[in-house]
């Protein structure tokens, strides 16, 4: 079910499955709407979650407790009040949302989808999980909380001149190998390609080479060249 696991050694397998196993023990993955959350279900998206954190910390997960599974994508029924006092409700279905201080909710026919990242172009699980690692800074704007040694600025610079052409890409009708949704704001084109990055880096490196550089540094891992190695071994 998860492919772009096939890069990491038998040390970085073990190193997840113990990660996995403090991730699951600190967190609750429960089933809404009748779904009934399976001991395979709740590892693969702890896997996924924690393919992140491999090289980082797992506190950066700190600040909430569930993951809330749907049988489907869910209308969040949010309300809000603009400025001339017009209360508006999201009614539009999604297929996840990570909620600042709140929890995690995923459509589990959507986490499946990811293992086929050629037909869906999306991995839910890194999505959601990335926002909430984004949120460990505040609001998910796409400047997670740096390792030291990391300079602000480059990342700043990176992720920002990326942002604003793919956005006009975007914006001009160009049809994207990336996933239009990253031009929505800043934190979103953070979490579609920190996607891109694990499940298909060799993309990232092409579209947006400083950018990879950058998420290469920030979760210490390099997807690229293990997946060139994978593909064409020594």
């Amino acid at each position: 079910m998860l492919p772009f696991l096939a890069i990491y050694t038998e040390d970085e397998q073990e190193q997840l499955r113990e990660l996995c196993v403090l991730f699951l023990d600190a967190k609750g993955v429960i089933g809404a709407r009748g779904h009934e959350v399976t001991p395979l279900q709740r590892v693969v998206i702890a896997l996924q979650a924690c393919v992140l954190v491999l090289n980082l910390d797992l506190s950066l997960y700190d600040g909430f407790e569930n993951i809330v599974v749907y049988p489907e994508e869910f209308v969040p029924g949010w309300e809000w009040e603009d400025e001339a006092g017009v209360v508006h409700t999201m009614d539009e279905p999604l297929a996840g949302e990570a909620m600042p201080r709140g929890p995690v909710i995923l459509s589990w026919p959507d986490v499946v989808a990811a293992a086929d990242w050629e037909s869906a172009g999306m991995n839910l699980v890194i999505h959601e999980f990335a926002h909430k690692i984004d949120m460990q800074n505040g609001d998910a704007n796409g400047c997670p909380p740096l390792p030291a040694g990391m300079s602000p600025d480059a990342w700043t610079q990176a992720l920002g001149r990326a942002y604003q052409d793919f956005a006009a890409r975007v914006a001009r009708g160009e049809r994207t190998a990336i996933d239009p949704y990253a031009a929505e704001s800043p934190g979103e084109f953070f979490a579609v390609l920190s996607e891109v990055f694990f499940a298909e880096p060799a993309l990232l490196v092409h579209d947006y080479p400083a950018v990879y550089e950058q998420l290469r540094r920030f979760y210490g891992q390099d997807p690229a060249a293990r997946t060139a190695l994978l593909m064409d071994p020594v």
